[in-house]
């Protein structure tokens, strides 16, 4: 995985990484506060090359630090909330004066610096500042910067060497003189004692402040007597790129689906529209399967040699969540663009199934839909069980059981309410039985397929739609009592429907009886001779479909057939 992300990295360097800044406090080139500044909208504007000091070097040497230019407003203008106590409030003050304190050193360097560290010391205007900081409702937790003469320094570079300089006079003493063969590149190095933090997995599992990727804080994680970071050695440069690389990518391309976060990556420049993946977190809705024709098309333009671009293109996907201060890596795919393609084809293609109208096919659900098909709740959504649906999406891998246990669980729960069927959920219990070779499955309903158990379902739809048009309305109907006995033990319940479904049948027209009298026998006729007296899960989610596609083929007032599936 390491190996993946260094090799997308970009241009990195100890002691600077990428920063949100929220405001920027304004002055002349002699001092003068002139005003405080949004610099965009949201969480603030992004800077490539923020000067940055690691935990240990923020902490080190028996006194209050802070960062460099970019800095919470606590620090930086002494604006904090008012229940703040004593201890803090000291602390903050302390930090604010080596803020001021670097704004004058570095100024050699960057003269124009020396006008903030004037602005930032004098108490007069800190009060006007923070009034207006109050005024457009900036918090405590935002980070600011300084603007001198309209110079905002974070896109200047005058002060580059004087930072590498004052940073390497902080850094404390290395694990040892010893070096170490690097896990990342296999280079002789000196281990850094401690990895930066990944940022982003708050939502996940992680935490606010971040979490490691490589981290050995207690015995049980150490071997051979090495301390701290030495159990997996990684120069200073590479822990740098690889943390650099990871942030950027959770902030730039990190999706939540569910409790992970699904990162990805391209090795070659790849457009939005042609992106499939972003087609699994919001397919495109011109068309019932607009997302699986997309992906056909791509292919073919693959396979034409019309689009070399994407032919060499090569994709990374990672699975990540945080645990007690720890990245957590789920999973990681690699692979061609052509087999991404391809495999996001395929599985809009098996999600693929009839609307509840009938009239046509529904729309391609995203993933989190199909995810969200196991529970009730997104939060109840388990990191595994995304984790192997994501492989399935992307991977072409079958459905896991467990998956189908969740989805048939819900359909259940679904009838028995009086419910609308869930599209992502029936296409799932599809795509279960396509990628276990189910051949006969389709996307409409279809009275040749062999199993009794899907005609069981189709039989209980038509007998429930038969006793509404006999009685209307009557609350808990046949579905309602009986899905939950029929799904399981059909054989035992059959017998009793029938009886009912005589009593309905004398109560309708002469046409209208005959035309169910058809229906019914046309479905018995597949059931066979006798039904099943129990069913498997696997069957039981057969059920669950044939009840479905039946009822979508009344809907639609014509029963579906295979023939109109193939030419559909």
């Amino acid at each position: 995985m390491l190996e993946a992300i260094l090799r997308r990295a970009t241009d990195s360097e100890p002691g600077f990484t990428r920063k949100t800044v929220k405001w920027a406090i304004s002055c002349t080139a002699n001092g003068r506060y002139t005003g405080v500044i949004q610099l965009d909208e949201g969480r603030g504007r992004a800077f490539d090359r923020c000067p940055n000091l690691s935990q240990p070097e923020l902490i080190g040497g028996g006194e209050s630090r802070s960062h460099f230019l970019a800095e919470g407003l606590p620090t930086v203008v002494l604006y904090w909330k008012d229940d703040l106590d004593a201890k803090d409030q000291e602390k903050f003050k302390a930090k604010h004066a080596y803020f001021c304190s670097m704004l004058e050193k570095a100024s050699g360097h960057a003269p124009y610096l020396a006008g903030a560290a004037k602005m930032l010391r004098d108490e007069a205007t800190l009060a006007s500042l923070r009034k207006e900081l109050v005024r457009q409702k900036a918090k405590p937790t935002e980070t600011a910067t300084v603007l001198i003469d309209s110079i905002n320094p974070l896109e200047r570079d005058e002060w580059h060497d004087w930072w590498r300089g004052f940073r390497a006079m902080l850094r404390t003493p290395k694990l040892g003189s010893t070096k170490m063969r690097c896990f990342a590149t296999g280079e002789l190095v000196e281990p850094l004692p401690t990895h930066p933090k990944i940022k982003g997995l708050a939502g996940v599992g992680g935490l606010g402040t971040g979490d490691v990727l490589v981290g050995f804080d207690k015995q049980a994680f150490q071997s051979y007597g090495l301390e701290q970071s030495a159990n997996a050695a990684i120069s200073e440069d590479e822990a740098t790129a690889y943390s650099e690389t990871l942030n950027q990518l959770i902030a730039e391309k990190g999706t939540k689906l569910g409790n992970v976060l699904a990162v990805y990556w391209f090795t070659e420049a790849v457009q939005q529209e042609d992106d499939p993946l972003s087609w699994l977190k919001e397919p495109q809705e011109q068309a019932a399967a607009s997302a699986e024709l997309k992906a056909r098309e791509l292919l073919q333009a693959i396979h034409s040699g019309k689009r070399p671009d994407l032919a060499q293109s090569r994709f990374v996907a990672l699975m990540l969540s945080g645990q007690a201060g720890r990245v957590m890596v789920r999973d990681i795919m690699e692979g061609s663009f052509e087999t991404l393609a391809a495999n996001v084809e395929r599985w809009f293609s098996d999600l693929s199934i009839v609307a509840r109208d009938g009239k046509g096919l529904c729309p391609a659900p995203k993933f989190l839909a199909v995810a969200g098909a196991m529970v009730r709740e997104l939060d109840d959504l388990a990191p595994p069980w995304v984790q192997q649906l994501w492989r399935s999406a992307i991977a072409k891998a079958v459905i896991p059981s467990l998956a189908l246990a969740r989805a048939v669980l819900r359909a259940r729960v679904d009838v028995i309410n009086d419910q609308p069927a869930s599209h992502a959920r029936m296409g799932l219990i599809k795509a279960f039985h396509i990628r276990q070779g189910d051949e006969h499955m389709q996307r409409y309903l279809n009275p040749e397929h062999p199993s009794s158990a899907y005609h069981c379902g189709r039989l209980l739809a038509v007998l429930a739609r038969l006793q509404r048009a006999a009685l209307g309305d009557v609350g808990a109907g046949v579905v309602q009592r009986y899905y939950t006995a029929m799904s399981q033990t059909p054989g035992l319940i059959l017998g009793r429907l029938a009886a009912n479904a005589k009593n309905h049948l004398g109560k309708l027209e002469g046409g209208l009886a005959y035309w169910y009298e058809n229906q019914i026998g046309d479905v018995m006729r597949c059931i066979g001779d006798s039904a099943p007296r129990t069913l498997s899960l696997e069957e039981q989610s057969l059920f669950a479909l044939g009840y479905y596609q039946q009822l979508a083929a009344l809907n639609a007032g014509k029963a579906g057939t295979l023939e109109e599936t193939k030419n559909s």
